[in-house]
């Protein structure tokens, strides 16, 4: 069976498919917020698994509360495929009340207001499929109730509770590799922390232990030898190692010039100006965020003022500088910014 899985983008979200990924090892998964993110992101699902018409399929969705007319629509799609001969199981579980409208019309539309989603699929998992050893349930299960306690507010469970208050933070604190730029080094780095965190869980005060050492477990995720260094040092290795074997991806040109085009990457001074030394090849780094605000990098080979200035009226330093591009229109697609970015370097 092929999981395609999409989740919310928090501590319930991730924590659904940390349970899926124990039962399906190779997955496809996928993280969206609300609106325009869902939408793109089940018609991606809907045309990657095209790929396997010959294999049994499950389609599931977590944590996230459809509206009618995107259930609508997706049982319309479900339902087209169907009939050309896929074997398709849809599945939403979720418990946010909004989405009774949906669950009171689709059978596929599964609703439970006491529960988390986290919650819900583990169960699900257990009904389904029996997919949990007992060694992983002993680290799984209480888990899962820390984030039921504090996703639904369960106040008086107060040592779940405290616990899932430090879960929370750790998990929506994560800024250290992109998630949009690389999503599932992204997704793996928050179930590690999630899978680290559970050792927490039967120590006294293990709340406040974690809380304690949740920057030195991020530190062992991004150390990629035995030399210690800042986490800040750290990431922006982990980083340019992680751009260095995606950069003909990323590669933009600029007359003679070559640069590498990121997304939403943010705060890029210090990741810029590392892989401009690490790849001498290149010679200018251009970062641009959802509402296209754009930051440009140079190393002394490129006067990025200059390009600043002809895309899109901006300006700064010959190696610093900015601008924001009016009709740029927000994408969780990164082929479309970089045909967006270099149709404007071509036409200078």
């Amino acid at each position: 069976m092929k999981l395609f899985h999409l989740s919310h983008t928090d501590l319930d979200g991730y924590s659904c498919q940390l349970i899926t990924k124990e039962f399906f090892k190779e997955g496809f998964f996928f993280n969206a917020n609300y609106g325009t993110e869902v939408k793109l992101s089940i018609k991606k699902i809907l045309n990657d698994l095209q790929e396997f018409k010959e294999e049994e399929i499950l389609f599931l969705i977590t944590d996230l509360n459809l509206t009618f007319n995107e259930s609508k629509d997706l049982e319309k799609n479900i339902n087209g495929l169907k009939e050309e001969g896929f074997n398709i199981k849809l599945q939403l579980l979720d418990h946010h009340a909004t989405g009774k409208k949906s669950a009171d019309a689709y059978d596929w539309y599964f609703l439970d207001t006491k529960r988390c989603a986290a919650k819900i699929t583990y169960d699900y998992m257990l009904e389904k499929y029996n997919s949990f050893s007992a060694e992983v349930a002993s680290w799984l299960s209480p888990l899962i109730d820390a984030v039921n306690a504090i996703d639904i507010w369960l106040d008086h469970e107060e040592k779940n509770f405290e616990f899932g208050k430090v879960l929370l933070s750790m998990i929506s604190k994560v800024r250290e590799i992109n998630n949009v730029l690389f999503p599932d080094l992204n997704r793996e780095f928050r179930l590690y922390l999630l899978k680290e965190a559970s050792k927490y869980l039967n120590e006294i005060d293990g709340n406040i232990r974690l809380d304690n050492d949740i920057h030195s477990i991020k530190k062992s995720f991004l150390k990629q030898d035995e030399n210690d260094n800042t986490i800040d040092n750290l990431s922006a290795k982990y980083l340019v190692n992680s751009l260095e074997e995606l950069k003909d991806k990323l590669t933009v040109t600029y007359k003679e010039h070559k640069g590498l085009l990121t997304y939403t990457l943010g705060s890029i001074s210090i990741p810029a100006n590392a892989f401009l030394k690490a790849n001498s090849d290149y010679d200018f780094f251009i970062d641009i965020s959802k509402k296209g605000n754009a930051s440009f990098r140079a190393d002394g080979k490129v006067d990025v003022s200059l390009i600043a200035q002809k895309l899109a009226n901006g300006g700064g330093h010959v190696n610093a500088s900015g601008a924001r591009f009016e009709d740029f229109k927000e994408t969780i697609d990164y082929k479309v910014v970089k045909e967006f970015i270099q149709k404007k370097l071509d036409s200078l």
